[in-house]
């Protein structure tokens, strides 16, 4: 991926997208920039779209060399949290994003709100300094129990440094 156009710049983009056309002329802007990687012509889009079906949805219908759509990310979406294990509901990481719906509008905003945070943004850094991550638990986190919470799998990623090539 073109990991030097997912930065902070691209972070905040996203979050103010529904504040600023600024924000938004600059999504798209960096969403729609072509890659070539192998011979292979991509967009940033696509890229997001698929390192996100690979950290997130290996258990849902999807078939990993396609794209994921609406249906994948809003199914795996309530399961992302902040933290450590054991954590509470209020750290659900797409309601404290403010996205309360996922759909045709938004998925791939989602999506690339994951992948930049991951990258550049608070997480990357609460990751580094607090030792909190994003975590992956039940389909519904409002109703897991605690012990459920205890259960939730880590799972280590890495990500390329600023400049590399994944």
């Amino acid at each position: 991926m073109a990991y030097s156009l997912i930065n902070r710049d691209f972070y905040d983009a996203v979050i103010n997208f529904e504040k600023s056309t600024e924000a938004q002329d600059y999504y798209y802007q960096v969403m729609d920039t072509e890659i070539e990687r192998n011979g292979k012509k991509d967009t940033i889009r696509n890229r997001i779209l698929r390192a996100y079906a690979m950290l997130f949805c290996e258990d849902t219908d999807h078939v990993m060399s396609g794209l994921i759509g609406p249906e994948e990310v809003e199914a795996t979406a309530d399961r992302l949290y902040i933290g450590r294990p054991g954590l509470d509901p209020q750290h659900w990481y797409r309601m404290s994003r403010h996205f309360p719906v996922i759909d045709d509008d938004n998925y791939d905003r989602f999506a690339a709100l994951v992948i930049a945070d991951l990258k550049a943004g608070p997480l990357r850094k609460a990751a580094v300094e607090e030792d909190c991550m994003l975590l992956m638990g039940e389909p519904d986190p409002l109703h897991m129990t605690m012990e459920q919470r205890k259960k939730q799998k880590i799972r280590s990623i890495s990500l390329p440094q600023e400049g590399e090539e994944d």
